[in-house]
């Protein structure tokens, strides 16, 4: 019990150093991950590479759909299907959204739960009340890793739906992950 309480107070120790000497960066996030997203439907895994607002998910699982390119600045979302070199293309929604602010919209409280080291990394864990537009009110836990002031981990508190990052590298990625592939051609019927 001593040694399990000595891990915690070092662990405290750690992510308050972290918190204070790691800024909070005001430019643009470049980062790649191994995604872990758990719905009602189970687990996905998916790499994703993520710059200035634009995504590439490589889904780890059998599937007509290996590659999902998200381009919200042109307001397209394209999904590539590398068996028959096409792509269709969808607008972008809201439901493409990822949840990298270490902030979440409508949030009305958030309340420190302690501390946990997550895929390396010392994090905060914090419940997190939200309000939506029409008044329903949602719980969340967020994991924010202090280190790296990234949020690896956000769950709904009734356990409906989570999402995890692993392996993070912050650092740049090339704008050509996220260009459709000159050999593709839009799928018959697609704009």
């Amino acid at each position: 019990m001593k040694k399990v309480m000595k891990q915690w107070l070092a662990c405290c120790a750690l992510v308050m150093l972290t918190s204070v000497t790691v800024p909070c960066s005001s430019g643009a996030l470049d980062f790649t991950a191994d995604r872990v997203t758990h719905t009602d439907r189970g687990f996905h895994h998916a790499r994703i590479f993520y710059h200035d607002g634009m995504w590439r998910l490589e889904h780890n699982e059998r599937g007509p759909v290996s590659v999902t390119i998200v381009r919200a600045d042109r307001n397209q979302v394209w999904h590539l299907l590398p068996v028959t070199h096409h792509y269709k293309t969808v607008s972008y929604h809201r439901d493409y959204a990822l949840h990298l602010a270490t902030t979440l919209d409508h949030e009305t409280s958030r309340e420190i739960i302690g501390v946990q080291i997550l895929d390396g990394h010392p994090t905060v864990l914090y419940e997190v009340l939200t309000v939506s537009p029409g008044g329903g009110r949602e719980s969340y836990y967020q994991w924010i890793a202090t280190d790296i002031n990234f949020p690896l981990k956000l769950a709904k508190k009734d356990g409906d739906w989570m999402v995890e990052y692993r392996h993070v590298k912050l650092g740049p990625v090339s704008d050509v992950f996220f260009e459709l592939p000159r050999h593709y051609a839009p799928m018959e019927g697609d704009r």
